[in-house]
């Protein structure tokens, strides 16, 4: 098993009084500090006399400079090739500095970054519809026209949320304490190594946001419909676009009394705008399952060595067993059926 130094590393611990000494230092700016909810880094959410906000981000002293940068990157590619589309911006510091090495209290090293701070209520927290998802979808689709094209030297580092590395968390599988949710994560674990993995890199690939879950999107408040933003870009990384949707899609399967029907809304608004290619299609399920998968071992195996963040670590880790269960009962080809149903025939249909 590859592990990620990220998950064994501590996140950085920093007070609001610090959050606000760093914005005077850094970014010349007298802010006030809120403390936000975090896995892995440290977030503040900065507020002005005037009324601007911002996110002020320590990251956590496991990331590499390089992938931090990547991030950046990628938000100020989106800048550009998608303005109209609402994701975070990264700030300048005083020196024109994106990113700035930091050294904490207790001698580690981290990177301390700016973004302008969106408003909106987290996915999770909203009334749920079919339109709803539909435009969850088509933003998403969006998001990845945009960063069609966009390249970065870092952008294939290995993570292990990536569905395409499912496989590299097996070790991980032993960790399940009840024997019957074991033995379903290796059953689908031995399938998308035998079925899955070969077929990935035929596969049409770049840069994606891989991480478009419930706490990631924010909507109107007044009109839940509609996307406000995507924010944290933390697990950008180079894969599968089927990999983008496919992972979206696994946060959609607890929504409602018919699991595939929500997931399967989703996908049919990102088809309509990005059209999805038979090949991709045809792993849809697979890669579904895999997220499902991954948030199942990552967030047990993360939650039983850091039980003071517990409940943030495995917010969604009900969610993908009940996931899991649902597919289980199941065929194979109804379940991809389901999930593909409103990806009506047309050119994403027929291209190969």
């Amino acid at each position: 098993m590859l592990l990620d130094p990220i998950l064994t590393t501590q996140p950085p611990q920093l007070t609001v009084q610090d959050a606000e000494a760093l914005a005077r230092r850094f970014y010349g700016r007298d802010l006030r500090a809120y403390g936000l909810s975090s896995e892995r880094d440290r977030n503040f959410r900065m507020e002005g006399m005037d009324g601007s906000q911002f996110l002020l981000k320590i990251s956590n002293p496991a990331e590499a400079r390089e992938i931090v940068n990547l991030q950046t990157c990628t938000l100020n590619h989106l800048r550009r090739s998608a303005p109209s589309l609402p994701v975070p911006y990264p700030v300048a510091a005083t020196d024109g500095a994106f990113e700035t090495p930091i050294t904490l209290d207790d001698g580690r090293t981290s990177i301390l970054r700016m973004l302008t701070f969106l408003p909106g209520i987290p996915l999770s927290q909203s009334k749920r519809t079919t339109a709803q998802r539909r435009a969850l979808g088509q933003f998403l689709a969006r998001l990845d026209q945009g960063l069609e094209g966009f390249t970065h030297p870092a952008a294939q580092h290995e993570l292990l949320w990536n569905v395409a590395a499912a496989h590299r968390l097996t070790g991980m599988i032993d960790s399940i304490a009840e024997v019957p949710q074991r033995a379903l994560v290796q059953r689908f674990m031995a399938d998308y190594e035998a079925i899955t993995l070969p077929q990935l890199q035929s596969l049409r690939a770049q840069v994606i946001h891989n991480d478009f879950n419930l706490g990631n999107v924010l909507v109107n408040p007044v009109q839940t419909d509609e996307i406000a933003a995507i924010i944290d870009f933390g697990d950008v990384v180079h894969g599968p676009l089927v990999g983008e949707i496919a992972t979206a899609a696994a946060y959609q399967l607890a929504d409602g009394v018919d699991p595939l029907l929500s997931a399967a809304e989703m996908i049919g608004g990102y088809h309509e705008v990005l059209p999805l290619r038979k090949a991709e299609q045809a792993v849809m399920l697979d890669l579904v399952t895999a997220r499902l998968v991954i948030t199942v071992l990552i967030t047990e195996w993360r939650a039983a060595r850091y039980p003071e963040n517990r409940q943030y670590i495995m917010r969604n880790n009900g969610l993908a067993r009940a996931g899991l269960d649902h597919i289980a009962h199941l065929s194979r080809d109804d379940a991809s059926r389901q999930l593909l149903q409103f990806c009506f025939s047309g050119e994403g249909m027929n291209v190969g």
